[in-house]
Protein backbone atom coordinates (compact mmCIF):
# COMPACT_ATOMS: atom_id res chain seq x y z
CA UNK A 1 0.00 0.00 0.00
CA UNK A 2 2.45 2.47 0.84
CA UNK A 3 4.17 1.59 -2.62
CA UNK A 4 1.48 2.62 -4.36
CA UNK A 5 1.42 6.06 -2.46
CA UNK A 6 4.56 6.68 -3.01
CA UNK A 7 4.24 6.19 -6.95
CA UNK A 8 1.51 8.05 -7.16
CA UNK A 9 3.04 11.00 -5.63
CA UNK A 10 5.77 10.36 -8.05
CA UNK A 11 4.04 10.38 -11.08
CA UNK A 12 2.22 13.27 -9.96
CA UNK A 13 4.89 15.38 -9.39
CA UNK A 14 6.43 14.00 -12.56
CA UNK A 15 3.70 14.98 -14.89
CA UNK A 16 3.45 18.35 -12.84
CA UNK A 17 6.81 19.73 -13.63
CA UNK A 18 7.17 18.26 -17.77
CA UNK A 19 5.40 22.00 -18.65
CA UNK A 20 8.50 23.87 -16.56
CA UNK A 21 11.05 21.76 -18.60
CA UNK A 22 9.65 21.90 -21.68
CA UNK A 23 10.37 25.82 -21.68
CA UNK A 24 9.04 28.86 -24.02
CA UNK A 25 9.51 28.91 -27.49
CA UNK A 26 10.25 32.97 -27.57
CA UNK A 27 12.58 32.49 -24.67
CA UNK A 28 15.05 30.51 -26.81
CA UNK A 29 18.53 31.38 -26.52
CA UNK A 30 20.69 32.33 -29.93
CA UNK A 31 24.04 30.47 -30.27
CA UNK A 32 27.02 32.73 -30.37
CA UNK A 33 28.62 32.89 -33.72
CA UNK A 34 31.95 31.25 -34.26
CA UNK A 35 34.94 33.73 -34.02
CA UNK A 36 36.85 33.48 -37.87
CA UNK A 37 39.39 31.65 -38.58
CA UNK A 38 42.93 32.50 -38.60
CA UNK A 39 44.43 33.29 -42.00
CA UNK A 40 46.90 29.99 -43.05
CA UNK A 41 50.47 31.19 -43.37
CA UNK A 42 52.16 31.37 -46.38
CA UNK A 43 54.42 28.41 -47.55
CA UNK A 44 58.23 27.89 -46.08
CA UNK A 45 60.09 29.61 -48.76
CA UNK A 46 63.82 29.79 -47.04
CA UNK A 47 64.60 26.65 -48.81
CA UNK A 48 65.58 24.93 -45.72
CA UNK A 49 64.68 20.99 -45.53
CA UNK A 50 61.68 20.51 -43.18
CA UNK A 51 63.17 17.04 -42.62
CA UNK A 52 66.10 15.55 -41.64
CA UNK A 53 68.39 14.08 -44.54
CA UNK A 54 69.09 10.58 -44.69
CA UNK A 55 71.96 8.56 -45.88
CA UNK A 56 71.63 4.87 -46.59
CA UNK A 57 75.05 2.94 -46.72
CA UNK A 58 75.50 -0.36 -46.88
CA UNK A 59 78.20 -2.71 -45.96
CA UNK A 60 78.43 -6.71 -46.21
CA UNK A 61 77.69 -7.05 -42.69
CA UNK A 62 75.66 -4.00 -41.53
CA UNK A 63 73.29 -1.22 -43.05
CA UNK A 64 74.22 2.33 -41.99
CA UNK A 65 71.84 5.44 -41.63
CA UNK A 66 73.44 8.57 -41.47
CA UNK A 67 70.09 11.41 -40.28
CA UNK A 68 71.37 15.10 -40.39
CA UNK A 69 69.20 18.11 -39.89
CA UNK A 70 70.57 21.52 -41.40
CA UNK A 71 73.98 19.38 -42.40
CA UNK A 72 74.85 18.41 -38.95
CA UNK A 73 75.01 15.09 -38.17
CA UNK A 74 72.52 14.30 -35.01
CA UNK A 75 71.82 10.70 -35.33
CA UNK A 76 73.84 7.14 -37.15
CA UNK A 77 71.63 4.09 -36.40
CA UNK A 78 73.86 0.80 -37.35
CA UNK A 79 71.88 -2.36 -38.39
CA UNK A 80 73.98 -5.07 -38.28
CA UNK A 81 73.09 -8.07 -40.21
CA UNK A 82 73.33 -10.04 -36.85
CA UNK A 83 72.02 -9.23 -33.21
CA UNK A 84 69.72 -5.90 -32.41
CA UNK A 85 70.26 -2.21 -33.87
CA UNK A 86 72.21 0.70 -31.96
CA UNK A 87 72.03 3.91 -31.96
CA UNK A 88 75.05 6.65 -31.91
CA UNK A 89 73.00 10.08 -30.97
CA UNK A 90 74.38 13.27 -30.46
CA UNK A 91 71.89 13.86 -27.55
CA UNK A 92 73.47 17.52 -26.18
CA UNK A 93 74.46 19.30 -29.58
CA UNK A 94 78.32 19.13 -29.13
CA UNK A 95 78.74 17.37 -32.25
CA UNK A 96 80.71 14.09 -30.29
CA UNK A 97 78.11 11.67 -31.06
CA UNK A 98 77.21 9.10 -27.78
CA UNK A 99 76.44 5.39 -28.09
CA UNK A 100 73.32 4.30 -26.88
CA UNK A 101 71.68 0.53 -27.55
CA UNK A 102 67.88 -0.79 -27.56
CA UNK A 103 67.35 -0.85 -23.96
CA UNK A 104 64.20 0.77 -22.52
CA UNK A 105 66.48 1.28 -18.95
CA UNK A 106 69.03 3.97 -21.29
CA UNK A 107 66.19 5.49 -23.12
CA UNK A 108 66.24 9.38 -23.75
CA UNK A 109 63.83 11.41 -23.61
CA UNK A 110 62.16 12.59 -26.95
CA UNK A 111 64.02 16.61 -27.97
CA UNK A 112 63.44 18.87 -30.57
CA UNK A 113 64.50 22.04 -32.02
CA UNK A 114 61.32 24.53 -32.23
CA UNK A 115 63.10 27.67 -32.74
CA UNK A 116 66.88 28.91 -33.57
CA UNK A 117 68.05 32.17 -33.93
CA UNK A 118 71.40 32.94 -35.46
Amino acid sequence: MKMKKLLTVGLVLLFATAPLTAGDENAAIEPASAPEPPDIPPPVQSGEALEPEIIIRRTEDKIIKEYRVEGKLVMVKITPTVGPAYYLLDTDGDGELDAREDDSRSASIQQWLLFSWD
